[in-house]
This record gives structure tokens, sequence and C-alpha cells, in this order.
């Protein structure tokens, strides 16, 4: 197979997607990838414009013409440093959070929505201490013990197996969202595009323990 695959990526799916690529690539030494990493805003404006062969992220907005497969979980967890007073207490209600600085990433981002969605249904209003427009950023900053943060459990394998975050018992925790594999309705997918994406079904990571 010979071809050139366009992929763009949301930042967070940087920390599984680039290790399947690897075996994708070994596979198929004649497909030439190029894969773009950015924030969900800059992502749905490249899918709003038809600039990649796929796309994986989150839940694409609801107004947008497009094909949309389940590809694996993306659990969000709760994260402190581990010096923070709560650690280690259990089954932790929300609303005792109502005071604790939280660490965000920039508005629009997809992991903050389904955050401050989920406080809000608890009648939480965070109290925000810091937006940072990187989850590395944020993990710094938290193991630095400027305030808690949700993110992927993707990204913090990590930091939790050194301890230098630990995560946070909390009724409702892990949030559990979705990636997504998504292009325009009615986009034909060219073979390469075609054989990544079959490659990421038949080798998605599996559902494992979160804690």
């Amino acid at each position: 197979e010979k071809g050139r695959l366009k992929l763009a990526i949301l930042t967070t799916v940087k920390y599984t997607v680039p290790k399947l690529l690897g075996g994708f690539c070994a596979a198929h030494p004649g497909i030439d990838v190029a894969m773009v990493v950015c924030n969900r805003e800059n992502l749905l404006l490249r899918l709003a414009s038809n600039q990649d062969d796929l796309y994986i992220m989150g839940q694409p907005s609801e107004n947008m013409d497009v094909v949309c497969e389940d590809f694996a979980d993306n659990p969000l967890v709760l994260v402190a440093p581990p010096s923070h007073p709560l650690v280690g207490r259990q089954r932790l209600s929300p609303k005792r959070l109502k005071d604790e600085p939280f660490i965000l990433r920039e508005p629009g981002s997809g992991t903050r929505l389904t955050t401050e969605k989920f406080f809000a249904g608890q009648g939480v209003r965070l109290k925000t201490r810091l937006e940072v427009g990187s989850n590395e950023a944020i993990k710094q900053t938290v193991a630095g013990g400027l305030g808690l943060a949700v993110l992927s459990a993707t990204t913090v394998v990590s930091e939790l197996a050194l301890g230098e975050l630990v995560l946070l018992d909390v009724v409702g925790f892990p949030l559990i969202r979705r990636w997504h594999v998504v292009y325009p309705r009615g986009k034909r997918l060219s073979p390469a595009a075609l054989a990544f994406k079959d490659w990421l079904f038949e080798h998605r990571p599996r559902p494992g323990p979160s804690r």
C-alpha cells in the first residue's frame, strides 16, 4: 500500500494514538503520515474545512454533519498534590470541593466543559485559580500545590506511578468520556485513511481500571 495520511488529533489523544501509529507505520511502510495535534477549538475548525483525512477527538459539536465512531474510553480523573489534606479520604462529596482552587484548561476545552457540567449538576461552581493551555503545565501546577485538576487518566499515568500526583476519591469520578474517529459525512476516505481506521479499531486500548 502506498499513499499519504493526514491526521488531526486532540491534544489529550497524543498520549494514546502516537503509540498505535508506530505499529501502523511499520505494517504499512508505503504510507506517509502527517499528524497535527491541536486543542478542541482548532480541531473543530479543521474538521469544518475538511483539512485532514481523519480526526480523533471527544464529542464533536451536535450541529456538525459528520460520521462519529466510538474508538475508546477516555476516563477523566481528579488529581491533587500528595500533600493535599483530602488525599486518602474516601467517597468525598463533590460539594466538599466547592472552596478548593482548580486549575482548568482554556475555555472551549472538552475536558473543561465536561468538568464544569458535572460540578454544575452537583450545585458546585468551581473556584478557578488558573487557566492553563496544556495538560503538561496543569500537571506541574497541581504538583506544585496550586490546586486540583480534572485530567484524562491517560495523561497522568507516569505522575501517579511516581507519586507526583494523587487521585482523589470523589463520588461520580472517574467521568467517562469517549474518544471518537470523526470525518465529514459523505467524505470518501482514501485507502490510507481506511487502513488506519481499521488498524485503530483493531488495536485500540481496552477498558481497564482507572484507579
